[in-house]
């Protein structure tokens, strides 16, 4: 999977790709606990050779936990964010994912926009409540929210 978006290139992650999203993440003050042990999960944008946004998916059975979505600070306010989830949702539809869940403390209204609604943390799917992120990495003041099976990606904003 090869997608552009204004010059910038998505594609999956690779093995050798760890240390450019661990500084990434590390930058965007995104946890690293559980993302290398998901790096197959993960699309990245590169422009050149520079790591420029990374968004991972972590599968739990039926349903999976979106995580790591960042943008290199240079890189924010060109739809490039928007870009790899829109191309992260469209794969997991295309796995059959039933819901997806992820956890934020920053970002809220910006899943919003691309169809998450917020739900109790109690309400998300038991097999995702089980990850790290939910156990031990994000505060319980982190706001859940869930796309669920009826999702669109053609709903999200270009």
């Amino acid at each position: 999977m090869t997608e552009s978006n204004h010059e910038a290139t998505i594609r999956p992650a690779e093995p050798s790709d760890w240390e450019q999203l661990a500084a990434l993440l590390t930058a965007a003050r995104l946890p690293l606990a559980g993302a290398k042990e998901s790096l197959s999960g993960f699309l990245l944008a590169f422009r050149g050779k520079e790591l420029a946004g990374s968004a991972g998916l972590e599968r739990y059975g039926a349903d999976a936990l979106l995580r790591s979505v960042a943008v290199a600070e240079a890189e924010r306010g060109r739809g490039l964010g928007v870009a790899l989830v829109r191309a992260l949702l469209a794969k997991a539809a295309n796995d059959g994912v039933a819901n997806i869940v992820l956890l934020t403390e920053t970002a809220e209204s910006f899943f919003a926009r691309l169809g998450f609604r917020r739900i109790p943390r109690q309400d998300a799917p038991a097999s995702v409540r089980a990850s790290v992120e939910f156990q031990s990495v994000c505060p319980q003041s982190a706001a859940v929210m869930i796309l669920a099976p009826t999702f669109s990606t053609a709903e999200a904003p270009q």
